[in-house]
């Protein structure tokens, strides 16, 4: 960090500082843990200032370790006697991430229930007569120790660093329960296991089978997430019998269910996160995880929980677990609600909405506000696909792979995912209360794809750290053009129309490349030269990213 100090302020003497939080980190954590728990106001202990150098004519520097996690902030100034200046604007903004979420961040997304045998006879017809007589049907699920033969074809064969779990914890089975599994959203106990997800053996509690898969995944390399809702719980959970005080209620007296984009989610029930003894309670739940070697959280719903809650809850798990990451879900909240939670709550990602823009005009739109946020307070992590939405596949192969290299080759750090079922061109809806197939083994597939754009982000330098991505297309045409302007520049390039073909234009001056290699394919593709454009030409649904030879 540098600063230069007017000649005319320098007459009088004078010493140069920066005034930070940097390096006090555990401070804040500290305040932030004794307010919520026992009253004291936050005193900001964190701040503090650091001398700067005096390099000669009014340059002043001073360099920072950046040793702790978090979001931090600083500014300059320079004493003279009793006068203190500041330079103008406001403070500097340092977001500090764990350095192994440098690169490579890909995710899979799994649904336990559905890692099951798909050979099983389809009883339907009997189920249906079952259920018309009153009884509570529900088949067998997936298993913990299911997945984890998976995983030398998941992180192994396609490369992915993260698995993340649709929630784990037990379910109804037969009160409030709804559709044939009930929801794993609608969560009875959020420091146990759906039992359903193990298999008996008379040796291991299913805990135990979820220690052995996260055993499985670490020994691979690899880290696992796990989606929490801590907004709100299924009825009758262990929470909602021991502390019916701790959920919201209507005026009525009916407990509240919570809901989103127009639709109540009556099976379950909003906590009351304004209450301090649910804060404490929901934070021993996240560190009870992180003991049972949880690396990550997908924070459901995340924007309808006040921010105060998060920032205590991060606050007392980084105490302990100082790497562990925060994915905010914020689909349907405010863009201000995820920068508040990713800055000052100190959550560490946020989801993208870039799969749900469907044409040039909205990618460019959003792209335009996600790219600086992604670049300066945290990875908005690009799936592909998600549990909530259509499968990309229903719409055509071609489209299920142009999108999910879209989602990849946007990203920044690597932080892309799918749902699992992506690389077989899965057309069957995540349904959560069911256990729908996921075409695993299907012979015609995107395995290979999806490994090499794996391979692509960890090893490229423009995916490595914090990178400038910014949009180049110019001219007609449904089409997008970004290029990642590191040292090792790549162009990407796709064409979004599925039927027809597309020249993408783009500033000579951005790729002044005459030709490039295809990292998707590692053929050579000639660049046209239109005078102050570049062009590429691509087939329907085509994408590349293309690095110059010389690179």
């Amino acid at each position: 960090m540098e600063m230069r100090v007017p000649r005319a302020l320098l007459a009088g003497g004078g010493k140069a500082f920066v005034r930070t939080n940097i390096g006090h980190g555990a401070n804040r954590l500290r305040e932030i843990v004794e307010h919520t728990e026992d009253g004291k106001p936050p005193l900001a202990s964190d701040w503090h200032d650091i001398a700067m150098t005096d390099e000669d004519d009014g340059l002043f520097t001073v360099s920072i370790p950046l040793e702790e996690v978090g979001h931090f902030e600083a500014k300059a100034l320079y004493i003279a006697g009793e006068d203190i200046s500041w330079p103008n604007g406001g403070n500097i903004s340092v977001k500090v991430e764990p350095a192994h979420t440098r690169r490579a961040n890909s995710i899979y997304t799994a649904f336990v229930r559905q890692f099951r045998d798909e050979s099983r006879p389809d009883l339907r017809r009997e189920v249906e007569a079952l259920d018309a007589a009153g009884y509570t049907v529900i088949p067998p699920s997936g298993t913990f120790r299911a997945l984890a033969s998976r995983l030398d074809h998941i992180i192994g064969t396609m490369g992915f660093r993260i698995i993340q779990l649709l929630p784990i914890h037990p379910v109804p089975t037969t009160y409030a329960r709804m559709g044939r599994y009930g929801s794993p959203f609608a969560s009875l106990d959020f420091m146990s296991v759906d039992p359903a997800y193990a298999e008996f053996d008379g040796r291991t509690t299913p805990l135990d089978q979820f220690r052995e898969l996260a055993d499985a995944i670490h020994a691979r390399g690899g880290l696992i997430f796990i989606d929490l809702p801590a907004n709100h719980t299924g009825w009758a959970s262990t929470f909602q019998t021991a502390h019916p005080e701790w959920f919201r209620r209507e005026a009525d007296g009916r407990f509240t269910s919570p809901g989103a984009w127009g639709v109540v989610w009556e099976d379950l029930v909003a906590l009351d996160h304004s209450l301090p003894a649910v804060r404490e309670a929901m934070a021993e739940v996240f560190l009870f995880w992180c003991e049972n070697g949880v690396d990550g959280f997908r924070c459901d719903a995340g924007y309808m929980i006040p921010a105060e809650t998060w920032t205590y809850i991060v606050a007392r798990v980084r105490h302990h677990f100082p790497d562990v990451v925060f994915m905010l879900e914020g689909l349907g909240g405010s863009i201000e609600a995820t920068d508040t939670l990713l800055t000052a709550s100190n959550l560490d990602w946020a989801y993208s909405e870039i799969f749900q823009c469907p044409d040039r005009d909205a990618i460019s739109s959003y792209l335009a506000k996600a790219l600086p946020r992604s670049e300066s307070i945290g990875p908005l992590v690009n799936f592909a696909e998600t549990h909530d939405n259509d499968r990309l596949a229903a719409r055509g192969k071609p489209y299920a792979r142009l999108r999910t290299a879209l989602a990849a080759l946007l990203s920044q750090q690597g932080a892309f995912g799918i749902t699992a079922g992506v690389e077989w061109f899965c057309r069957d809806k995540i349904d959560v209360h069911g256990a729908p197939p996921l075409n695993w083994g299907a012979e015609e597939n995107q395995v290979d794809f999806i490994a090499r754009l794996n391979r692509i982000l960890a090893s490229h330098p423009s995916f490595d750290g914090v990178v400038p991505v910014r949009l180049v297309q110019r001219g007609p045409g449904n089409v997008i053009a970004a290029l990642r302007d590191s040292d090792a520049p790549m162009l990407v390039c796709a064409n979004l129309d599925l039927e027809t073909p597309a020249t993408v234009g783009v500033d000579a001056s951005a790729f002044p490349f005459a030709s490039a290699t295809d990292l998707l394919t590692d053929k050579s593709v000639a660049i046209g030269d239109e005078g102050t454009l570049r062009t590429v030409s691509l087939p329907p649904a085509g994408i590349a990213a293309l690095v110059p030879h010389s690179a």
